[in-house]
């Protein structure tokens, strides 16, 4: 028997879980931490795909990729590549439509409370 090959588009797709399978508890796991807030920040207000490695993360490369396996894994971002570059996309139109209004609820608190800690 001979092993089977993956082709090297095959190789390089990245898992996501379909809208429907989308959970709110992973949802707010994901933006619960503060390194993986920042990067969602980040692509809210980039409102396109950015390349992983334009992140200035005060973390580790291999933390950062972990950061955003979380963020893929939960449904917050899509991620693709583009030769050798891994770009990052926020699944916007996802989010809002199966929890309507929840990721600008998060952004807008976000952005306060940064707000808040730059005035103190």
């Amino acid at each position: 028997m001979t092993p089977r090959t993956q082709s090297p588009s095959a190789a390089r797709e990245l898992d996501h879980p379909a809208a429907g399978e989308i959970r709110l508890e992973g949802v707010l796991h994901a933006l619960s931490d503060p390194v993986r807030l920042r990067i969602v920040r980040t692509l809210a207000t980039a409102g396109e795909e950015m390349s992983c490695s334009v992140f200035e993360l005060p973390v580790s490369k291999s933390t950062t990729t972990h950061h955003f396996r979380v963020l893929r894994e939960s449904g917050v971002i899509s991620q693709s590549y583009r030769g050798t570059a891994k770009m990052s996309e926020l699944r916007r139109d996802d989010l809002e439509a199966l929890f309507p209004g929840l990721l600008e609820a998060v952004l807008t608190a976000a952005a306060r409370q940064e707000g808040r800690a730059g005035a103190g």
